[in-house]
């Protein structure tokens, strides 16, 4: 929102030209906007108006923000963090914009009122020519899935054509299910146990290997899984993992006792298993990762934590923790009731994170992506995948700080977008949400239709404004392409990362919106999952010709040095979720696998779990509670589980 916007919204309130440094004086009895209403939010936008339509760009910027203090605002550190209240970010986004070079615009989805989109740029009109998919095609999907028993389980990063159509069959045939690679398995089970003969995954390679070792532990070892290639389907990140680096990297961590390893759950079994007999080892995800480092560094005096593969991630985690070192103790303890400064400031040398492992998505936002959103997008809600580089998670992290943005996982993303959406509806304004999309452009499918389902939900006749939600994608205007992408014929991590294999060329090649310089927008390897891949295996099931022995994923029957099934240790270090009343402590490093209790409408179980099996959340997300000495943090799950609310419990 610059000065001529708000200028227009209260023409009556604009000031002659200015040739002095603009000085914001408010009295000292305004209320605050943090409990002000809609009526008070355009009166002090008013004022900005009043006070800086007219000053030269210099003029502009030599106001000093301090001066928003009497407003109880974001200035003072205190205010409700909303769009609506935050007259902090008007002054900035004003004094950001002042001067800004002119340029292209990043491409954009805009989705309307009523459900309509319009795109903006050629990597956009790529996004939506699927966002209405084929009705031909989804009844030819939801036909064999029907007849065939066929359950489906994908990642939020396919290609927009095959989200669209399993979106639109969901309608048709329930067992499908698009989320983080964290529940997959988990949807798996669910979909075996109610009679599904087949499961299909799309997804990388070591997803469809923990749905299948996830399925034969809970006794469905008949079910079949099947991937959407006869060739191998990679990861960069995993791929990193896997490598003499990172067993380097391992063996550094068991020379300093005592040492815990955290693993980026997007790794395979086998990478999990070898570690764990390196280095005792938990698996966490970009959601949970802050909480289950902080737990483990209360519990266990003197504790190293070594975290892999993710170099970004890694980094982002060390630049967190030495935000929270300058936070108070009450600040801090909000984050985590067993920490306060003294306790962070004692943990960061203790901290280790992998140098060399990245996804070849989120290593793409570069500095010229950041700078462009700078001058072009400062007033823009911006959202980050906590793998993304230092620059970008830095930018989102600020935008954080002021309301406007979100870093985390893509649930934590889809949820973000959600929220600030219901909250204009409740305003009932017209108003335009623009969101920065930091993260993979496979997501736009899942947004766009839970922006529609709550547009949708709010269709009455006292709801009459003129909503938008503007979804942006910040690609580069180079992009690589790989000429065996499309096809798909054939594509692993060591040929994409491999520059020589790569030509460069102007503009958006083929959709898939990568850049060297930043940006890269889809993951190659997820577009192994085509549409007509699905349609094939679907269609060949069952396989009694063996026609599919290719696309099974694969069972690990190998052993780890020490003697043990790499199935059941890597699988062991896995996340698993449970909506149910949980208390669970990090094991103790060295010692055997400890007791954890959990409690569920069926009664009270006891087993010898891992912290990483058991369902912790980001506690930057929860909210506390204290009962009977015990606090308790409460997060609603993700859309699969509405309705329940898991509690992570720590002694007072």
């Amino acid at each position: 929102m610059d000065v001529s916007s708000l200028a227009a919204a209260a023409p009556s309130l604009v000031a002659p030209p200015l040739h002095h440094k603009p000085h914001l004086a408010f009295p000292p009895h305004h209320p605050s906007p943090a409990r002000g209403s809609i009526g008070l939010s355009r009166g002090y936008c008013a004022c900005l108006v009043s006070a800086l339509d007219g000053a030269r760009p210099e003029e502009v910027l030599d106001v000093d923000p301090a001066d928003l203090a009497p407003l109880g605002g974001a200035a003072a550190g205190t205010g409700a963090r909303s769009r609506a209240s935050t007259w902090h970010n008007v002054l900035i986004g004003m004094q950001k914009r002042e001067g800004r070079p002119a340029g292209e615009p990043f491409p954009s989805l805009i989705i309307g009122r009523d459900g309509a989109i319009r795109a903006q740029g050629t990597y956009a009109e790529a996004q939506a020519m699927f966002l209405s998919p084929n009705e031909s095609k989804i009844s030819e999907l939801v036909k064999s899935l029907r007849e065939k028993k066929i359950g489906i389980v994908a990642h939020f990063y396919m290609d927009p054509e095959v989200q669209g159509i399993l979106t639109a069959s969901k309608k048709h045939w329930p067992h499908i299910h698009i989320s983080d690679s964290l529940v997959m398995a988990d949807s798996a089970v669910k979909m075996a146990e109610a009679g599904c003969e087949y499961i299909t995954v799309l997804g990388v390679d070591f997803m469809s290997e923990n749905v299948r070792a996830i399925l034969d532990q809970a006794g469905y070892s008949k079910v079949g899984v099947y991937r959407m290639s006869s060739d191998q389907i990679g990861c960069s990140l995993a791929d990193a993992a896997s490598s003499s680096a990172y067993t380097h990297f391992l063996k550094e961590a068991s020379r300093s006792p005592p040492s815990l390893h955290v693993i980026y759950i997007n790794t395979s079994l086998e990478t999990k298993a070898h570690a764990h007999e390196l280095v005792p080892t938990i698996t966490c995800t970009s959601s949970n990762v802050v909480a289950t480092i902080l737990q483990a560094f209360a519990q266990i005096p003197g504790l190293n934590v070594w975290y892999g593969p993710d170099s970004y991630m890694g980094a982002n985690i060390a630049d967190l923790f030495q935000r929270m070192a300058v936070m108070s103790d009450e600040e801090i303890e909000e984050i985590h009731p067993s920490h306060n400064k003294k306790s962070i400031n004692a943990l960061l040398p203790r901290l280790h994170y992998y140098q060399d492992g990245n996804c070849i998505v989120h290593d793409m936002f570069g500095h010229e992506v950041v700078d462009k959103i700078k001058e072009q997008y400062c007033d823009a809600f911006l959202t980050a995948h906590f793998e993304v580089p230092g620059e970008m998670f830095s930018l989102s992290m600020e935008a954080k700080t002021r309301g406007m943005g979100v870093v985390g996982s893509t649930q934590n993303i889809l949820d973000f977008i959600k929220n600030h959406l219901m909250e204009a509806l409740d305003r009932n304004i017209d108003d335009h949400l623009q969101f920065v999309l930091g993260t993979e452009s496979g997501m736009i499918t899942s947004i766009v239709a839970a922006v529609r389902e709550l547009f949708d939900s709010y269709k009455t006749s006292q709801q009459s404004a003129n909503i938008e939600v503007e979804i942006v994608f910040p690609v580069s205007s180079d992009a690589v392409s790989n000429t065996s992408v499309n096809g798909s014929h054939h594509l692993d991590s060591s040929t994409v990362t491999d520059l020589d294999n790569v030509s460069v060329v102007p503009g958006v090649s083929s959709g898939e919106g990568c850049s060297i310089h930043g940006g890269c927008a889809s993951c190659p390897y997820m577009k192994m999952n085509s549409l007509r891949s699905l349609l094939k295996v679907c269609h060949q099931l069952p396989d009694r010709d063996n026609r599919l022995v290719a696309y099974q994923a694969s069972r690990f029957n190998a052993k780890t040095p020490l003697g043990k099934l790499v199935a059941e240790v890597g699988q062991q270090r896995d996340y698993q979720t449970s909506s149910c009343t949980m208390k669970t402590q990090v094991p103790s490093v060295g010692s055997g696998l400890p007791e954890t209790t959990w409690h569920s409408a069926y009664g009270v179980k006891t087993g010898r779990k891992r912290l990483a099996q058991v369902s912790l959340f980001a506690l930057l997300h929860a909210h506390p509670r204290d009962e009977l000495g015990v606090r308790f943090y409460e997060r609603r799950d993700d859309g699969d589980r509405a309705g329940t609310s898991p509690w992570l419990q720590f002694p007072l």
